[in-house]
């Protein structure tokens, strides 16, 4: 059944230019609309930077990017797919469906003043914006809010929605909000992430297993009746070592991590419970669940090698991010139509007296716009949530210029760097670019049509598979 579909679309696709934009009235329109919104997209960005909320925490910055929309006439639905701070909000109706994703969430324990030396926040907030979220966010509402004011003055067809996703840090918003359908009937998805470059994202990622392993023994006194105990904290170390030795045995490729989230209250009582939260990598889903089975064995030894009990939890599965050649060509174009941000002195004067403090060479922020390869860039480690959107719907990725090159990234230096006021120069030019490409998929149905062809040669008609157990909720934090 796939081959004639794809035909058909390839037969549509002939009838347009490869290079075909949206009409120039429109660009011209949505470019002058998010420069009208530059000062609101900085003031949004201050704001979530000022929160600096924790994963599943971020309720401040949710209510304010959808209390923003929803005065901007978008129709709002709030608490999506089990999480208090998710949303998705909508506006126009009909084809083309077009989704841009936002982040807003922090990372703990690396908040900085917004100044180039370690200092602490005034304020006492100790979780930091070290990877760029609070721009991140403000860059993608700002883009939302521009097109959807040019879809209501040029009259375009298609619907519109502006996804709130929470936990990016933690791989959990985009998850749970796939795992409910709620991309299923995008044509397209658009984002954006803060970073040393500016260039449209070519690089594979690794896909990923956020997983706890909790230990559970007898306590006793430790010694009094030690043998009475059976101690959960000797199966969490017993587990740890057996993850270190795993990782002499796997490809390079692969990334195990892992903190002890508790280990016991008393060193005179032996303790009953412990737990492990891990990471898995690698540069394909198959091969994390290789390794995943591999890790629920060792689990497994350590609690019969210490008489203990133990139970593992799967907190959400990432894919690897599946590219989009059509829609990558179409935002190559309008990121270099846009340009790299505009910094000035002051923004790099800061980045050089980060990269001096920090023993680095002083090469400030860069301003260059990074050609598209003809194929993928060399891999790079980390993961995101996006990659599952990607294997829903075509999506297209930008990187922009946000902390200074070289700079070691979720740090207290990119957490500073995320903080002042001219960091929001990248967000505004990542809005300019999504807001380009949306009216490219609104008012070019060839581009679309290319860029659901050239999904379905690569899925190869595969269905999206929620790595999730069904009915599975996510582990909200206490608040």
């Amino acid at each position: 059944m796939r081959l004639p579909a794809l035909a058909v679309l390839l037969v549509v696709v002939l009838g347009a230019p490869a290079g075909a934009q949206a009409p120039a009235a429109a660009r011209q329109a949505v470019l002058a609309e998010t420069d009208r919104l530059a000062g609101d997209i900085a003031r949004v960005a201050s704001t979530l930077w000022t929160y600096s909320e924790l994963a599943l925490k971020e309720t401040r910055s949710a209510a304010l990017l959808a209390d923003l929309l929803e005065r901007e006439g978008f129709r709002v639905e709030r608490g999506v797919a089990g999480m208090p701070t998710a949303f998705v909000a909508t506006v126009g109706t009909g084809k083309p469906i077009v989704g841009i994703l936002a982040e807003y969430d922090a990372l703990p324990g690396i908040g900085n003043a917004a100044v180039p030396r370690r200092q602490p926040r005034e304020d006492g907030v100790t979780s930091g914006q070290g990877c760029g979220h609070d721009l991140f966010g403000a860059g993608s509402v700002g883009a939302a809010v521009a097109l959807k004011r040019v879809m209501e003055t040029q009259k375009l067809p298609g619907t519109l929605r502006l996804y709130g996703t929470p936990a990016e840090e933690t791989g959990v918003g985009k998850i749970y909000m796939a795992r409910d359908g709620l991309f299923d009937d995008l044509d397209a998805a658009l984002e954006w992430h803060p970073g040393q470059d500016n260039e449209v994202v070519n690089a594979p990622n690794q896909a990923l297993n956020n997983f706890t392993i909790e230990f559970s023994g007898q306590p006793a006194h430790a010694a009094f009746d030690p043998w009475n105990g059976r101690s959960a904290l000797d199966a969490a170390e017993l587990f740890a070592h057996g993850l270190n030795l795993m990782r002499e045995h796997v490809k390079p490729t692969a990334r195990i991590h892992y903190v002890f989230t508790s280990a016991g209250e008393a060193p005179n009582v032996v303790p009953s419970a412990a737990a492990v939260w891990g990471f898995v990598r690698d540069m394909d889903r198959a091969s994390v669940e290789a390794h995943y089975a591999w890790i629920l064995k060792i689990a497994e030894g350590a609690a019969l090698a210490t008489g203990t009990t133990h139970k593992a939890t799967l907190t959400s599965g990432l894919h690897e991010y599946l590219f989009n050649r059509p829609l990558q060509e179409a935002m190559q174009r309008n990121l270099e139509a846009a340009g790299a941000p505009a910094f000035g002195e002051a923004e790099q004067q800061f980045a050089r007296e980060l990269q001096r403090s920090l023993g680095l060479p002083e090469k400030g922020l860069d301003t260059s716009v990074e050609p598209l390869a003809a194929g993928l860039a060399e891999p790079e480690g980390g993961s995101t949530d996006v990659s599952d959107v990607s294997h829903i719907t075509p999506t297209v990725g930008l990187s922009v210029a946000t902390a200074g090159i070289g700079l070691p990234w979720h740090s207290w230096a990119t957490a500073a760097s995320h903080g002042i006021p001219g960091a929001s120069k990248a967000a505004i030019t990542a809005a300019r670019v999504m807001a380009l490409t949306g009216v490219d998929l609104l008012t070019t149905p060839g581009l679309v049509a290319r860029a659901r062809a050239d999904f379905l040669e690569r899925t190869g008609g595969r269905k999206y598979r929620s790595p999730l157990a069904p009915g599975q909720k996510p582990v909200l934090p206490r608040q």
